[in-house]
């Protein structure tokens, strides 16, 4: 069954009560963790204590209807209307990091290979994107990021700009500058993906070319190649800041589609794009288009 997660920073006072409205709005499962590298040390008995900035983290079948949820929770107004949260489809990867003992090189497409940061390249010659996502979404092994990773392998990236919407651990971006890219913005809501995503940029050599924001601080940027693996909702809900990126003639491609969504999503965007027929992967989709001048 594929599975999304939805997450939300807050300061630790609504934290509780936030993981309260995600379980009684069909999350299966809440987590809290520490949104800021902050250190806590152990409790009293008894006592539950949150980092001072929290990241709530509930669990739900990709199927959801996360609109909903997030709609409930503008209503109860314990963040204000305005607030923000990010929604990604959680990695084939068990939790503690146990995926590192199954996440192996992988092969996308002719040219481009993911490696694992502590394994040897098994094709030298080939472009190797050397990888360790942390605690951000992003390793190859899901079909989404599968999917774009295969398309990105047959562009042609030189001299291109890039934007990478949602950027998590950088793998997208920075793919495409591996590829011949120009330059790359990534844009991630979660902080640990800024940090996992600079990490991974320097690890390949390729840091001074990428820029990173979190949503409050992005910049007005057009690119020629404009990249969101962000999940269907998100993709509706931002699609004129997403669109607004794409230079006349650029390329998009999105994922985080489950296959019943993508005719919905392809609609959205074929008002700006000549949308591409539908790949899939499993239950996911890829969409691609070029956008009209």
């Amino acid at each position: 069954m594929p599975w999304i997660q939805l997450k939300i920073n807050t300061e630790k006072e609504h934290a509780e009560r936030i993981g309260e409205m995600l379980s009684a709005n069909g999350a299966q499962a809440v987590t809290f963790t520490d949104a800021k590298n902050d250190p806590i040390y152990e409790p009293k008995l008894g006592e539950v204590t949150l980092w001072p900035r929290t990241q709530v983290i509930g669990l739900y079948d990709a199927e959801h209807d996360m609109t909903k949820v997030i709609n409930n929770l503008r209503k109860a107004n314990v963040l204000g209307e305005e607030f923000h949260y990010k929604l990604d489809q959680l990695e084939d990867k068990d939790w503690e990091r146990e995926w590192m003992d199954n996440f192996h090189p992988m092969q996308f497409g002719e040219r481009l290979w993911i490696c694992p940061s502590w394994c040897d390249v098994p094709e030298p010659s080939a472009i190797n994107i050397m990888l360790d996502p942390g605690l951000a979404f992003g390793t190859g092994t899901h079909p989404t990021t599968s999917l774009c990773l295969k398309w990105l392998d047959g562009i042609d990236f030189t001299g291109k700009t890039v934007v990478d919407y949602g950027c998590g651990s950088g793998i997208l971006a920075i793919a495409a500058l591996l590829l011949g890219a120009k330059e790359a913005i990534g844009i991630d809501i979660d902080p640990q993906a800024l940090v996992a995503s600079q990490d991974n940029a320097e690890r390949n050599g390729v840091a001074d070319k990428l820029k990173l924001y979190l949503p409050d601080s992005q910049p007005e940027y057009k690119a020629d190649v404009v990249m969101a693996n962000i999940l269907a909702g998100p993709l509706g809900e931002l699609r004129h800041i997403i669109t607004g990126y794409c230079k006349p003639q650029g390329l998009i491609v999105m994922s985080g589609i489950l296959d019943t969504q993508a005719e919905h999503v392809s609609s959205l965007y074929s008002e700006d794009f000549k949308m591409d027929p539908v790949a899939l992967e499993s239950e996911w989709a890829r969409l691609t288009g070029v956008r009209f001048t």
